[in-house]
């Protein structure tokens, strides 16, 4: 089984409380994350052991530049941004080199698997509530 492996433990609040969901990848993974696989969703310091924190559905995947991405699909990765700039800066950080607009991105957006949307059924799963629909 496949993994989206997070690395902050601010994030795995993010994920169980449902305010995390999409992950900004750099690069093109579009051949390795497919709509509808189930992936697990694990949290842990980078080579070390990982908890993890409920598997989801992958419910879309989009490759693009930085440059193209809209505020909300920046927002879904990371509740505390919106600009660009402030995402190749956080990008940056992450990957430990310079990312800019041109930049080619993948937008993995995910879904709790078995989770529903009720909040109580959700975190019964060992999940986080999230809306099932995507909004247009």
């Amino acid at each position: 089984m496949y993994a989206l492996n997070f690395y902050s433990p601010i994030v795995a609040e993010q994920l169980r409380s449902g305010r995390k969901t999409a992950t900004i990848r750099l690069g093109d993974k579009a051949a390795k994350y497919k709509k509808g696989m189930i992936v697990q969703v694990l949290v842990g310091a980078r080579f070390s052991p990982r908890d993890r924190v409920f598997d989801a559905v992958i419910d879309k995947v989009e490759v693009k530049t930085l440059g193209e991405l809209s505020p909300r699909e920046i927002e879904h990765d990371n509740p505390e941004i919106r600009r660009t700039e402030d995402m190749a800066s956080f990008l940056s950080q992450l990957y430990n080199r310079e990312v800019t607009p041109d930049d080619t991105v993948t937008v993995i957006r995910f879904l709790v698997s078995g989770g529903g949307s009720s909040c109580r059924k959700a975190r019964a799963n060992g999940g986080a509530s999230r809306r099932t629909r995507s909004r247009r």
